[in-house]
This record gives C-alpha cells, structure tokens and sequence, in this order.
C-alpha cells in the first residue's frame, strides 16, 4: 500500500483537488465525496455563476431572517415582561442593591436619609452588608458536627435504612411546628443518665481526637459526648456572635415603597463621583449569595481577572487536547504521524469508521459534558452576589468553550489534518498570502461536515436520552445510598436534580451555529435535517425536565435571552465570514467582497440592538408599571404550581428569611437533631430528639 500523498494543487471550481491515482487518499475520503465533486462540476459547467450568486443571495437571506426572528421575539419576550413585572410589587421589585457606599455613609440611617432626599421616594428598610464571615463559619461548623452526632446516634441506635428512607419522606411531606421549639440539648441531667444506660443494639461509637504538641497525640472518645459538647459550645459561639456589631461593607439592600422609586433609581446616576453610590436591581433574598456580600471590590476585581486568566490558560490547554483529536479525523494525518496505525485502519474499513469518526465524535461529545462542571466552579469563585449572576456566567463561559474551542480551533486543525499534504507545500507562502490560510478554512467547512452530522447524530440520539433519564443522578445514586445512614442522608437522596442553563443552553446553541453555517453550503440538507431532529426531541426533553423532573431554583428575568442573542450574532458573523471565505476559494472574488456589507450591517445590528432591546430586557418602564396583573388575579394556594412546590408564590420567597434581605445566619433557629424513631407497630416517623428505641 502507498502511503505517499498527492502533491498539492490549486482549487478546483468545486473546492476539492485530489488525485484520482492515488488510492490512498481515495479511500480515505467518505463515499459520497467523489458524487458531490463530480455534481459541482456538472454544476459549475453548465451555469457556474448562477450557483455561485445563489451563494451570496441565501446568505443574505439567511442572515436577514435570523435578525428578523431576533427582533420579533425579543419584543414579545419585551411585551411579557414588561406587562407581568410591571404589575408586580413584591419587596424584590421595590429593592435597588446599592454599592459603593463610602464609609461616611456605611450607616443605616444615614443611607437613608441620602436616598430620600434624592426625592423619588420613601425607604422603608434598609440592609447594610457587614463582615459576617465569622458568623457564617460558625453556622458552617455546627452543621458539619450536627451530621456527625446524627451519624454517631444512628449507629448506636442501629436504626434500618427502610426506617430512615420513610423518616425522609415524611419529614417532607409534613412538619409539626410545634417540634421547632424543642430544645437540641436537654438540661434534665437525669435524662441524660439514663440515655448512657439504655440497652441499644449498638455500642457506643469511638472517634478520635488529636492534641497536645502539633496535634500529635491522640485519644479515642465517646463520639456522641464529644460532638454534643462541640454543638453546645458553638451554640454560645453564634449566639454570643449574633450580638455583635460587625465591621459595615460598601454594599446594601434598600427597599422603597413603590416599584416606580425603585425603577428611576436603578435608570439614574445617583452620585456624581465614579464608581459611588451605584443603583442596581437586586435579586430576589433566596438568590443572594450573603457568603459574597462582605468581599471586598478589589478582592472581587481580582478574582475575576484570575478566573480570566485560567480560561485563556485552560484555552491553550484545550488548543493543545484537540490537536490529537483533529488528528484521527484524517488517515492521512495518522500516516505521518503512526504509518503502522495508518495501515492497519486503511486494510480495516469498519476501524477506519470508527476511529475516523466515532472516535473524534465520542471525545467531543465527552469533553461537551464534563467541561461545564470546571467552569462552573470557576463561575462560583468569582464573588458574584447571586446564584442567578453564577448561572449567567456559566452561560457565557461554556458557550466560549464550545464554540471557540470545539468549533473555531477544531475547523482550523481539521484544515490542517485532512489537507495536510497541501498546506505542507504551500506553508511557507502563507505567511505572504493570507488569502490562502482564508480558503483552506473555508474548505475545512466542506471536509468536516460528516464530522458534524456524526456530532448532531450523538447529541440528539446518543446523549438525549441520557438527559431524559438522568442517566448522571441515577449513576450515582447507588454511590450515594452506600454512604448514606442518616435520615438527613435519605432526604437528600430524594430531592430533584436542579436544572442549570448553563450545562445545557450552550451545546443547543453550537447545534445551531453549525446547523446556519452549513445551511447554505451543498449537501447541507443531511446537517439541516438531523438538526432539526436535534431540536425536536430537546424541546421535549427540556420541556419534561423543566415542568416535572428537574427543579430550577432561581430566575434571571429573561436576562438569559440577551446572552442567546448575543450568541446568535456571533454564529452568523462566522457563517457571513465562512461564506466570503468559500466564494473566494472558488474564484469568485467579486461575490466575495459583496458579502463584506452584510458583516458591516450584522455588527450594526448588534449594535443597535443594544441600545434599543437590551434596556427593556433590564429595566421596567415607567409607563408599564400598574397595579392589575396582566393573566388575572389569582389567590394564593390556588394554583397546583404553588400547592405542590417551594417556590410557586413569588420569585423572592425565601424559606428561612420569609420576604425580607438578611443574612439567614443571623435570624434561622440553630437546627436541631434528626432522627428516625421506631414506633411498637414497626412503624417509622421522624424525631428532632433522642428518644429510647422500643423494644
């Protein structure tokens, strides 16, 4: 077998050059390449510049109907808000979060009186952030020793898995409030006595403190005695803590008395001096990350660009993993590198499929899943005041990813791997001519479009089904159940997963960004139509999740539709960019130019709409706001939303908190021990106190 590649040549009218005595190459092409080349030029014969202008007659097409869609349903999504925010007068939408306060005013009176002489306005509260760091630690602390004496009791009372699992269930479903006053700790001593004498079915457990010089002498103790003094000594902690007056941060939440005062301050510049007194919407209270409240400005300005810097770093990293992975797209690629391989694969057409294709399509489709988990927790270490912030972060860092990273750069280092032999000879006049890196970008586009049905093919009919039997918590679940003693463990294992736009939204929109490069390009039908079997069964699949399966905690207001456009932009300015790059490798450099005015139009687009859609999509107009709601009024409880979940009321309903902006560690009661208690019939309920078992 010859390994020797075809030398390179110039373009062809159809965007191929190959040579036909080369068997090699000839085999490692998809079979319907050599029918396609051979339609284009029959094509290209009879009327080459009717095909040619189609090309720049469907990107304009194209791109005017993705704007148009753009501009359509941004302004229903407008109307909506608009109209059901406009109606709503909750503390979330009479609250501005105020930053930038200078010490002088680092007082709840004095914040105050500033915003009321502003005059827009009366505050009725006022929250200013403060350095509870020592407070949130110790609530931390408690609740890392209160799961241990819950599991230290557990197994002393040798309580069965079934008891605890039904605890769980039951502690959901019902909950006596009557229970919460019950102290953790009894003061009868005599109670006390006789829990150490009771008859259990277990021995005491043994844990083992360090001591002494270093920590390096040991002593084995009663587990349950040393984790319940450990709680009453942090109970006088935090209550003592609870007392204090602690240092005041920069930051504060006020309310107004009217959605109006809220909206002209948060659409105002409130000070003169930059970067003071700065008005923003704030989230509602069960959003806020009170953990982040007391973080400096500068240390939150610092770890943004540190989590900056590790992107661009893990984007080299990532530049450096695909090499390998463009690489198996090409046999050609694998000869110069692994000639033995090369061989193997070339005498093996089903390996050659599989490693061809199935391979670089499965190491995609993997990195698309656990990727997002990295930069969700690079997201979380930014110091963003709410989870919604984290989650819109998310968003814009895993779209980054997948489009730059497995799109952009892959498309390059395909063009190198699959025309390897080519740009070999014509490397050194790149540098010269930069129209010939533009062309064999644009031919890549043509090379990997198998590549990409293969990557749609996976997403929708691969990993989909996955998605809709949350193939990941079910995975583990048994991990989880091996671990689990307590009826605190049982619960957690019950709870719903919680759906993250931004695990999910980016990949939809890559499947879109390809699906509107290939569209005009020929033979794109294949691309088109198992995308729009990808979309079909996501808009189910997600639909399922979101109503049923899957619990979305927090809200954004739309503001994740700003990033879908945004993202929308981005793909039809590469597509507008592939198709002047094709039309260009095909000669037609005057069709090629013509579609520079539809990348000047596409970048004024986003400009406009910035300015005329993106604060409508932030801010409640004046003339919108009303009292009436727009879907009629509806009493609390009615609805089978608000009946059957947590968060059917309102977006800025907290569980701990109620309606008000406080840190929960200031105001929650100290959470007692849970338990499961077996009853004489075999029954099981739950209990917060340590009660004998019956025997």
């Amino acid at each position: 077998m010859d390994y020797s590649f075809p030398p390179a040549t110039n373009p062809t009218a159809a965007g191929h050059s190959t040579n036909p005595s080369s068997s090699f190459f000839a085999k490692s092409m998809p079979p319907s390449h050599g029918a396609r080349a051979l339609i284009a030029n029959a094509s290209s014969k009879n009327n080459p510049s009717s095909i040619l202008w189609m090309y720049v007659v469907f990107t304009y097409l194209f791109s005017a109907l993705a704007m148009y869609i753009l501009v359509t349903t941004t302004q229903k999504i407008i109307n909506i808000r608009q109209e059901y925010l406009g109606s709503q007068t909750t503390v979330t939408d009479r609250t501005i979060r105020l930053s930038g306060i200078p010490p002088d005013l680092r007082d709840e009176a004095k914040i105050t009186e500033t915003i009321e002489k502003l005059e827009i306005g009366k505050v009725e509260s006022v929250i200013l952030c403060r350095d509870w760091k020592e407070l949130d630690d110790l609530i931390d602390q408690r609740l890392v020793f209160l799961r241990k004496l819950e599991e230290a009791w557990t197994v002393h009372l040798g309580s069965s898995r079934a008891g605890s699992t039904q605890a769980s269930r039951e502690r959901g479903q019902s909950r006596n409030p009557d229970e919460e006053d019950v102290p953790l700790l009894e003061d009868d001593e005599g109670d006390q006595e006789q829990s150490h004498v009771a008859s259990y079915g277990q021995d005491r457990p043994k844990t083992r403190i360090w001591y002494g010089f270093l920590g390096l002498q040991s002593r084995r103790v009663d587990a349950i005695d040393y984790f319940e003094e450990r709680l009453r000594r942090l109970d006088e902690k935090i209550k003592a803590a609870r007392e204090k007056t602690f240092k005041p941060m920069p930051l504060a939440f006020v309310t107004l008395d009217s959605v109006a005062a809220c909206q002209m301050a948060v659409q105002a510049t409130v000070d003169p001096i930059p970067l003071q007194l700065l008005a923003n919407p704030a989230p509602a209270p069960s959003d806020v990350i009170w953990q982040n409240t007391y973080v400096t400005r500068s240390s939150r300005i610092t770890r943004a660009w540190s989590v900056t810097l590790i992107i661009l770093i893990l984007t080299v990293f990532w530049t450096a993993l695909l090499v390998p992975i463009a690489g198996l797209v090409s046999i050609k690629s694998i000869c110069s590198v692994w000639p033995e391989l090369a061989f193997t694969l070339d005498s093996n057409p089903i390996s050659q499929s599989l490693v061809a294709t199935g391979l670089p399509t499965a190491l995609i489709s993997l990195l698309t899943v656990l990727v997002p988990y990295l930069y969700y927790w690079l997201s979380t270490q930014q110091g963003m005041l709410s989870q919604g912030e984290v989650e819109m972060s998310l968003i814009s860092k895993n779209f980054f990813f997948t489009f730059f990273n497995l799109f952009v750069l892959f498309t390059i280092f395909g063009t190198a791997s699959i025309s390897y032999s080519k740009v070999n000879d014509t490397l050194a006049g790149a540098s010269k001519d930069a129209s010939e890196i533009a062309r064999k970008l644009a031919t890549s586009l043509q090379d990997l479009d198998y590549f990409y049905i293969n990557l749609i093919i996976l997403q929708a009919l691969g990993l989909f089904p996955f998605r809709l039997l949350e193939f990941g918590s079910v995975a583990l679940y048994p991990i989880s159940l091996m671990g689990a003693k307590t009826p605190r463990d049982y619960a957690e294992l019950v709870q719903p997963p919680v759906f993250s736009y931004g695990f999910y939204l980016p990949q939809t929109l890559l499947i879109f960004v390809i699906c509107t490069v290939y569209s005009v390009l020929q033979s794109s039908w294949l691309i088109l139509f198992f995308g729009l079997v990808y979309f079909l069964i996501g808009s189910f699949i997600y639909k399922y999740q979101l109503l049923y399966a899957m619990d979305h905690r927090q809200q954004s207001t739309g503001q994740a539709w700003l990033i879908i456009c945004n993202c929308v932009v981005v793909g039809l300015l590469f597509f507008e960019i592939a198709m002047a790059g094709l039309l260009a490798l095909r000669t037609a450099f005057y069709r090629s130019v013509l579609i520079i005015p539809l990348l000047a139009g596409t970048v004024w687009f986003n400009v406009f709409f910035r300015r005329t859609y993106v604060p409508l999509m932030k801010f409640i107009a004046l003339r919108s706001l009303h009292s009436k709601p727009p879907f009629g009024d509806i009493s609390p409880g009615e609805s089978r939303y608000e009946l059957e979940t947590n968060h059917g009321r309102a977006v800025d309903e907290d569980d701990e908190t109620g309606l008000r902006y406080i840190n929960p560690s200031l105001i929650i009661p100290l959470e007692e021990i849970w338990l499961a208690k077996s009853g004489a019939n075999g029954t099981t309920h739950r209990d917060h106190v340590v009660e004998e078992q019956d025997v």
